[in-house]
């Protein structure tokens, strides 16, 4: 299984963060399972490509030309995507993908996972869409989309698609259960 990983390129300040993203990458490798991600050697995303690669696992980044020509790429990785674009990028992080985790990230990785979450709930997309509530990160998101339903705007059945998942333990259990 290809899985996307959505994540910032910052280190972010929460040691929490690079220890649960490398088990993440671990767990990836060992089961087996490709890394779909952005391509960059910086921050939370290299960890987690780095952890994947050290685990044996295989993978594919994901980079618009511009990150390119500013260094961003990793190297070690086992297959590197050039896109002419940042839609190019998501359409083909999409294509390649089996489910989709956002691990806390910034804006980018939430425009990304929103992009899923949209095709997920029109039945477009028929993959895992797990959003990683490492300590409560995402429960912003949860309640705003507890209150589209609330309000009318959405559905349960149309956000039957969006998990949540406060641990690895549960990522494993949505994606191998």
């Amino acid at each position: 299984m290809n899985i996307t990983v959505y994540l910032g390129a910052n280190p972010g300040n929460d040691p929490a963060l690079r220890i649960a993203v490398r088990e993440l990458g671990e767990w990836i490798g060992r089961r087996g399972h490709g890394l779909v991600y952005g391509g960059s050697k910086s921050g939370l995303m290299g960890e987690l490509a780095e952890s994947v690669l050290l685990a044996g696992g295989e993978v594919t980044g994901v980079e618009p030309r511009f990150f390119i020509e500013a260094g961003f790429e990793y190297d070690a990785i086992t297959r590197l995507i050039v896109t002419e674009d940042m839609p190019q990028r998501k359409a083909k992080m999409i294509e390649l993908g089996d489910a989709f985790i956002a691990f806390p990230g910034g804006t980018g990785t939430l425009e990304e996972i929103a992009e899923v979450m949209s095709m997920v709930s029109l039945g477009h997309l028929d993959a895992p869409c797990i959003l990683y509530d490492l300590n409560g990160y995402y429960a912003g998101l949860r309640a705003l989309l507890s209150h589209m339903i609330e309000m009318g705007l959405s559905t349960p059945q149309r956000q039957a698609g969006i998990r949540f998942a406060a641990s690895l333990g549960e990522i494993a259990e949505i994606l191998e259960g």
